[in-house]
């Protein structure tokens, strides 16, 4: 952890309103909690007696599992909500769900929601903190942060990096959060991906768009690729699965592009043959379990750092 440091938020909302003194300090503190998970006894008392909701109404393996581990190896009480398991099915609207859920006096909220902007709405409405799992194509910040993490883990620095991200940048909030982390901390992120996918002013995140996938790759310290989202395969933005696969599938012969010590990253699930071929997600230069292992840690982090900001009360 940054000694002296002090971590001002209340409430994980995006990478935006991180600052790169914040994104330090949650890796470092991310990193200091790496270790319970490797112990014979996976558990430490340092949230007992706090309530942690999962609230996701939205389908969830990875992010919503890890943060229930997170929050049960820091001998939190979790409890899980989904869309088909709450009112919502009823008619009850969001803010009347979250108002029902902060009478209960929870901690921590954690939401994932369709709607972009849902867990800034949640911060006017109730009083525990909140953390963004994903709202719509807006942001992913813990994935961001994990991200993050397993570079720094594998390269010993983010600055100066070069960062390739193939795929559909236009709906993926993933790419969304991890332009704006890698690019405070210093990496150039180069982007590419069906033109109809890639969003406009992109530029001002501060990534660059390319034009082929070759020039996204070359020479790259990282290639990671997004998951091509076959609920929106009816949507004419998209290629068949087969165009898709041959114009930016990622191959040995597209990684081969990269830098020899380059990562293949990809924030899961996988389409395998499509987005990635499987030799590739299984190859020595993956790390995409490296990510699932980071996602603990990383979130073991964030509800600790929440938490240490909770409002003084008597």
């Amino acid at each position: 952890m940054t000694t002296g440091y002090f971590f001002p938020h209340r409430h994980i909302l995006g990478i935006d309103h991180l600052s790169v003194d914040d994104i330090h300090h949650i890796l470092s503190t991310a990193e200091s909690f790496k270790e319970i998970s490797s112990r014979p006894i996976k558990k430490v008392p340092t949230l007992r007696g706090n309530t942690i909701i999962n609230l996701f109404f939205e389908p969830s393996t990875r992010t919503r599992l890890s943060f229930e581990v997170a929050a049960k190896r820091m001998s939190a009480d979790t409890f899980n909500i989904s869309a088909s398991t709450s009112s919502a099915t009823k008619g009850e609207t969001l803010i009347d769900t979250a108002r029902n859920i902060a009478a209960m006096n929870p901690d921590t909220i954690i939401i994932r929601h369709s709607f972009s902007g849902a867990p800034h709405m949640l911060t006017r409405y109730v009083d525990a903190a909140i953390i963004n799992a994903g709202d719509g194509m807006h942001e992913h910040p813990s994935q961001g942060l994990l991200d993050m993490l397993t570079v720094l883990e594998h390269k010993g620095r983010l600055d100066g990096l070069k960062i390739a991200i193939i795929g559909d940048i236009l709906h993926s909030r993933v790419a969304h959060s991890d332009i704006l982390g890698f690019t405070k901390m210093g990496s150039d992120v180069f982007v590419y991906g069906p033109s109809t996918l890639i969003p406009r002013a992109l530029d001002r995140l501060g990534a660059r768009v390319c034009s082929t996938l070759a020039e996204a790759v070359a020479d790259a310290d990282v290639v990671m690729t997004l998951r091509i989202q076959k609920e929106r395969q009816n949507d004419p933005l998209l290629p068949s699965f087969r165009e898709y696969a041959r114009r930016f599938g990622v191959t040995r012969d597209v990684v081969a592009l990269a830098k020899d010590d380059a990562l293949v990253m990809h924030p899961g699930p996988i389409n395998r043959g499509i987005e990635l071929m499987p030799d590739v997600a299984d190859s020595g230069r993956s790390v995409i379990l490296d990510q699932v292992t980071n996602g603990v840690a990383v979130r073991m982090a964030l509800l600790y750092l929440v938490m240490g900001n909770a409002p003084v009360t008597g």
